[in-house]
């Protein structure tokens, strides 16, 4: 077999970058972003600290290229409400809503992550507020796909205002429980009936037919 110019070394060079972003996302998780330092990252991913600065800059650039990668890793996760189409739509909200809950308890990791990056210092730098914001606008579309056939199938301005509502109800709902799970060990799975009860019952109140 002939090997391409340069693929043992392109891909010793994906692995090390790997291997520091999988340390860099468990110091997170131990010691948040602000108590991790460089040399951490080099003790937990066993790599000096001119990689580091080679593949990243430096350590924002670290953080940054592992919200990215988290975007990646959740797009591939996540189910999308399209994927039950052919349920009615109460049936689609629960059986979206549910699935995503499963793959959060998988890997609660991810929104952990987002959640501390959210809140901490480093969210105002520009190459960080990009990456959240995309992904928590991918989340937010999805809600408001998964609610729409429910609350505003007559897409007047009042129906959808309340689905843009309930959508930013249901994000904080899954950020809420990413702090849960991590003190109290609530899985998002275990209040997945308890939410779909709300949501029926506003859809009762509204007339929705199938509630």
């Amino acid at each position: 077999m002939v090997r391409e110019p340069g693929t043992a070394a392109t891909a010793a060079g994906l692995s090390s970058r790997d291997d520091i972003l999988n340390a860099a996302r468990a110091l997170i998780g131990e010691k948040g972003y602000d108590g991790m330092a460089v040399s951490d990252l080099c003790a937990k991913s066993g790599l000096p600290a001119s990689s580091i600065y080679y593949h990243f800059g430096n350590k924002l650039g670290v953080l940054a290229a592992l919200l990215e990668r988290t975007s990646e890793e959740l797009h591939t996760l996540f189910p999308s409400p399209s994927a039950f189409d052919h349920l009615p739509p109460l049936e689609r909200l629960e059986a979206w809503f549910s699935a995503a809950c499963q793959s959060l308890d998988e890997r609660p990791d991810y929104l952990r992550l987002l959640v501390a990056v959210a809140v901490g210092p480093q969210k105002d730098a520009e190459a960080v507020q990009a990456t959240v914001r995309r992904i928590r606008d991918n989340a937010h579309a999805s809600w408001v796909s998964a609610l729409t056939p429910i609350f505003a199938p007559k897409a007047t301005k009042a129906n959808k205002a309340l689905v843009e509502h309930l959508a930013v109800l249901g994000r904080a709902l899954t950020d809420g429980l990413a702090v849960s799970d991590s003190f109290d060990e609530i899985t998002y799975s275990s209040q997945v009936d308890a939410f779909l009860s709300l949501i029926r019952g506003l859809a009762k109140q509204r007339g929705v037919e199938g509630a």
